[in-house]
């Protein structure tokens, strides 16, 4: 059932504010790769409290209050992640401390932040190694999904497809918690492929297109994916994915892949919010702004923040009451079953 005014869950957000002692400390990190003596200690990075306050609330928090959003999933910055550099040790140690963090923002603002978790990924690693972590941040930090990167080598695409056996413990173990991924690849080493205006939508659209033409949901039916940034091209290109499946001798869309796959609203213009809302399902559509992320300026046609999306989902002439309730928070929580229960704990 609808609401009058729905709570407002954005279900894409990174740590892009992080205090810059971080920034230092992974640098420190990757020059060690190199030289052992120039390895940091994890205790060498020391961030207080009141300086992750200051970075929340002086950007993602502000930002929130003045345009209305009330609660974010939180990982770590998605650019940050870069599980090309070094070795599986390299990417433990970072993931945890990047994980770490977004656990304290979520208990220093546990009205407004909730925890997504990044997995320790390493090229040529088996993806069972990541599995630890998982645990940890589900278990012990309460955080509600994972990001999952199909693509740890940075743009070279050398891991086997999404609907490969090679994935099966890190879904197997979504399965058991209940929770979904958001296929989000990190920075593109490939200088073909730049980070956001290319890596990632191709990372989007590639992600669906792999689901398309396997069968994982037979094995997982309670398996979710949320595929970010509208989706890629795949709302643009509805008609070309249905024609293929149609040739590959596969189920309609809604029946092949709509009940595990969903779009977030990470689309920076009117008239993509329109399109999306007009192809996809009301129901796989989460709302979502990914604040202070790929594109943080001003729009000159509107004077207002390209990123500002829940100005695009309020204008959209194709989404009724109901169907913008399940956009801002329906959907989330179905989506989410961890985040589900988190906030019917608050009486929420």
């Amino acid at each position: 059932m609808s609401q009058t005014q729905p709570l407002i869950i954005d279900c894409h957000g990174h740590y892009t504010t992080a205090p810059k002692a971080l920034e230092n400390w992974r640098n420190q990190q990757i020059a060690g790769i190199q030289d052992s003596a120039a390895k940091p200690k994890v205790a060498d990075l020391k961030i207080g409290d009141d300086e992750l306050r200051e970075s929340i609330e002086s950007n993602q928090l502000k930002l929130m209050k003045e345009r209305g959003s009330d609660l974010t999933i939180f990982s770590p910055r998605a650019s940050f992640m870069a599980h090309h550099i070094g070795d599986f040790e390299v990417s433990s140690t970072w993931a945890a401390i990047c994980n770490e963090l977004c656990f304290r923002v979520s208990q220093l603002f546990p009205d407004h932040f909730i925890g997504a978790a990044m997995l320790p990924q390493s090229p040529g690693v088996d993806p069972k190694t990541c599995i630890p972590e998982l645990e940890k941040c589900v278990k012990d930090y309460g955080f509600v999904a994972i990001n999952l990167n199909p693509d740890p080598s940075g743009g070279h695409w050398n891991s086997p497809a999404l609907t490969d056996r090679h994935w099966y413990p890190i879904y197997e173990k979504m399965v058991e918690y209940d929770i979904p991924a958001m296929v989000h690849v990190s920075t593109s080493c490939n200088p073909c492929f730049h980070t956001t205006g290319a890596h990632y939508l191709n990372a989007d659209t590639t992600a669906f297109m792999q689901c398309l033409q396997g069968d994982l949901f037979k094995d997982f039916p309670t398996l979710k994916f949320v595929i970010p940034h509208g989706g890629g091209a795949v709302p643009y290109h509805w008609g070309r994915f249905r024609g293929l499946a149609q040739e590959m001798k596969k189920p309609l869309l809604q029946d092949h892949l709509l009940n595990n796959i969903f779009f977030d609203t990470c689309v920076y213009h009117q008239p993509g919010i329109d399109l999306l809302t007009q192809v996809i399902p009301v129901d796989n559509i989460l709302f979502a702004s990914e604040m202070i992320g790929a594109v943080r300026g001003i729009d000159p046609e509107t004077g207002h923040y390209y990123d500002d999306t829940k100005r695009y989902v309020a204008a959209t002439p194709h989404l009724t009451p109901d169907e913008r309730y399940k956009v801002f928070e329906g959907n989330a929580r179905r989506v989410y079953p961890r985040l589900d229960a988190a906030l019917k704990a608050k009486g929420q």
